[in-house]
């Protein structure tokens, strides 16, 4: 009986997505961009729900809490760091799963956001993941085609290590710089035009979606052995979608909080 229940726990986890967003690196770029294009009132309203929290720092939460045994972590949370679109498909055609998606997530913690007469600690919480979930909906393998759990079952190797490609795209590309967040952030923040910024500067996550699926229908590549020319050719969109997010975080975060 033992072995049985073993096994049968095995065969659940392994049908659950293993997902991961930017990694710890990605995130914490995104949020740090965010925070240059935020208005007054958005950085004061921040500055009370996460006393000496930069969105640096807010942006990993919602991945380091995953292990959190509560059942809001265990049995809703999972989902809210992905969407779902076939290819040759849009978001609005498919729609959200009955458990919910990034996208229901989003507007579901955006309005817990705004609810003044809801706990402290859910706004807080709801803060979080807004930052986390458009970072997440700007990498193009979390706008999954349904069929490899986001590029996670397309094994290969990135510079001679066994990979895959959502790993890739996490933290590959980025990690391979060897740079820290912070140099990451100036980088980036310094080669952001205003022309950028105002085209950038869109609330609507459906954008972000249509963007990113349509950018992971052309990264998938030819060859299981991925080293300089996919870096190359990739690293570039990947920190261009990091600018994007981060601009696009400070857009809601300011709409909200306007």
């Amino acid at each position: 009986m033992k072995k049985l229940l073993i096994a049968s726990a095995l065969l659940a986890a392994s049908s659950i997505p293993q997902v991961h967003a930017w990694g710890q690196t990605g995130h914490r770029i995104t949020g740090a961009i965010a925070e240059q294009y935020l208005s007054d009132e958005a950085r004061a309203a921040i500055a009370i729900l996460l006393p000496n929290e930069s969105l640096a720092e807010a942006s990993t939460y919602a991945d380091e809490m995953r292990s959190n045994p509560n059942d809001f972590w265990q049995k809703e949370a999972g989902p809210y760091h992905y969407v779902t679109v076939p290819k040759g498909k849009h978001y609005h055609e498919v729609d959200a799963p009955e458990q919910g998606d990034a996208y229901t997530a989003l507007k579901k913690f955006s309005k817990i956001v705004k609810d003044g007469t809801a706990p402290f600690a859910e706004r807080q919480r709801a803060l979080r993941f807004i930052v986390h979930i458009i970072g997440d909906l700007h990498q193009p393998l979390h706008a999954g085609n349904g069929t490899d759990k986001g590029g996670n079952d397309l094994k290969l190797e990135f510079f001679w290590d066994d990979s895959n490609l959502h790993r890739v795209w996490d933290s590959g590309l980025i990690d391979r710089r060897q740079l820290s967040f912070t140099e990451w952030s100036k980088w980036l923040s310094e080669k952001i035009t205003p022309e950028q910024a105002k085209a950038w500067n869109t609330t609507d996550p459906l954008i972000y979606i249509a963007e990113s699926a349509a950018i992971r229908d052309v990264i998938y590549p030819e060859t299981e052995r991925l080293s300089w020319d996919y870096l190359y050719q990739h690293l570039p969109i990947a920190t261009e979608r990091l600018q994007e997010g981060g601009v696009r975080i400070a857009a809601h975060l300011n709409d909200l909080f306007k």
